[in-house]
C-alpha cells in the first residue's frame, strides 16, 4: 500500500515562504495524481493544489493562485508545494494525497478522488 509522508512545515512570519514535500514509501509517485489539501482549525479540509501524473493538468485554489507552486521532482520522486508570500489564513495542517484512479492528464480538487493520504504537516503563519 502506498504510504505518503509530508515534510517542510513549520512556523513563518507573514510574507515568508515554506516548501512542502510529499514522498512515498514502497511505490513511486509517478503514476499517481497528487494533491495538497489543508485544514485550518474549526474549518473543513479544502483542496489547495493538484498535479496530474503526466504533464497536462495543474490546479490551484483561488486563495493561493500566484503564491503557491506545485511541481514534481522526478529525480527524487517527490511532489513539492512552494508557498510564497504566506498569509495568516494559510495556517493549517497540510496533507498530500494520491490517486491512482484519475486519468494521467487529470487531477481533482475533490477529496473523494484520492485514496492515499499522508499524516499531515503543520504550517503556522503568524507574527
Amino acid at each position: 500500500q502506498l504510504q505518503l509522508v509530508e515534510s517542510g512545515g513549520g512556523w513563518v512570519q507573514p510574507g515568508g515562504s515554506l516548501r512542502l514535500s510529499c514522498a512515498a514509501s514502497r511505490f513511486s509517485l509517478e503514476h499517481y495524481a497528487i494533491a495538497w489539501f489543508r485544514q485550518a482549525p474549526g474549518r473543513e479540509r479544502e483542496g489547495v493544489s493538484c498535479i496530474s501524473s503526466r504533464i497536462g493538468r495543474i490546479y490551484y485554489a483561488d486563495s493561493v493562485l500566484g503564491r503557491f507552486t506545485i511541481s514534481r521532482n522526478n529525480a527524487n520522486d517527490t511532489v513539492s508545494l512552494q508557498m510564497n508570500n504566506l498569509k495568516p489564513e494559510d495556517t493549517g495542517v497540510y496533507y498530500c494525497a494520491a490517486s491512482p484512479r484519475l486519468m494521467s492528464t487529470q487531477c481533482s480538487r475533490g477529496q473523494e478522488d484520492y485514496d492515499y493520504w499522508g499524516q499531515g504537516t503543520q504550517v503556522t503563519v503568524s507574527s
